[in-house]
């Protein structure tokens, strides 16, 4: 059994793993968390697979040495369609991953038709074309890089109006594509991108709905804690904290963001 109080490390190049924490905190009210917001390399997005990698497997290597969690979260869709089974392969704790909700999106949808958001480095995955292969087989999966979007959760989060354009823009990337216009299922592929979504769901109209895998992480994580002690901060206290690399003249705003996440301090890497 691990010392209860071992925290959960949940992983993210920015603010939107803070979707996936929102889920852990229903379901595991008394763990610890550690958050992380890689923020010096974000986004992730535009940056070879080669890179992300390097990156994801050296920093969750000295976080693990450093705080002994029990478990890791890379709530992040690029890095674990790229760099899963490499933290996997070199880190002696549990690691569970997020990936697009191509299976749910496939059961949902009801014309056959399915878009799928995320960044530009996740869309072209070859795990994405398996997962299609797998669970949507026989439906249209229309995909397109949306970048502008994680940006727009950023700011949105610290306190911003992002400019509607943007999410016109998310909208049109999928509906100019050979039936688009049949699209009733978005796949959100990008934990930034559920921060984002009544903004979507204007550019989009109300007949399309959106599905992210937040939950599923969430169970997965309770699943694998299940039966484990914890001695975490009570709900609604601030006594967890995040670690953000980069330039630190933001943190301030950033911090409001994390406060009602259960999140009281930010720290450097």
């Amino acid at each position: 059994m691990p010392d209860p109080s071992a925290p959960i490390l949940i992983f993210d190049s920015g603010v939107g793993g803070l979707t996936v924490l929102a889920e852990v905190r229903k379901m595991l009210p008394r763990a610890r968390v550690i958050y992380v917001a890689d923020r010096a390399a974000l986004p992730y997005g535009d940056k070879s697979e080669a890179e992300i990698a390097a990156r994801v497997c050296g920093l969750l290597g000295r976080l693990a040495e450093r705080y002994h969690p029990r478990l890791i979260c890379i709530a992040c869709n690029t890095a674990s369609t790229i760099a899963l089974g490499m933290v996997r392969d070199v880190l002696e704790v549990p690691v569970v991953g997020t990936v697009p909700a191509i299976k749910p999106a496939a059961e949902m949808t009801q014309s056959g038709v399915i878009g799928l958001l995320g960044t530009a480095a996740t869309i072209r995955q070859a795990y994405v074309d398996r997962l299609e292969a797998e669970f949507a087989a026989g439906k249209l999966l229309l995909r397109h890089a949306a970048p502008e979007l994680v940006g727009a959760a950023e700011m949105k989060l610290r306190g911003g109006s992002p400019d509607p354009a943007i999410f016109a823009r998310a909208a049109q990337g999928l509906r100019s594509q050979p039936r688009g216009d049949e699209i009733d299922t978005v796949v959100l592929a990008c934990t930034h991108f559920p921060l984002l979504l009544p903004e979507l769901s204007a550019a989009f109209g109300p007949k399309v709905r959106f599905i992210d895998g937040a939950q599923g992480i969430a169970r997965r994580v309770a699943y694998l804690t299940q039966g484990q002690p914890w001695n975490g901060p009570a709900a609604g206290q601030d006594q967890d904290f995040a670690i953000v690399t980069g330039d630190a003249t933001d943190n301030p705003a950033l911090l409001r963001a994390f406060q009602p996440f259960g999140i009281g301090r930010i720290l450097p890497l």
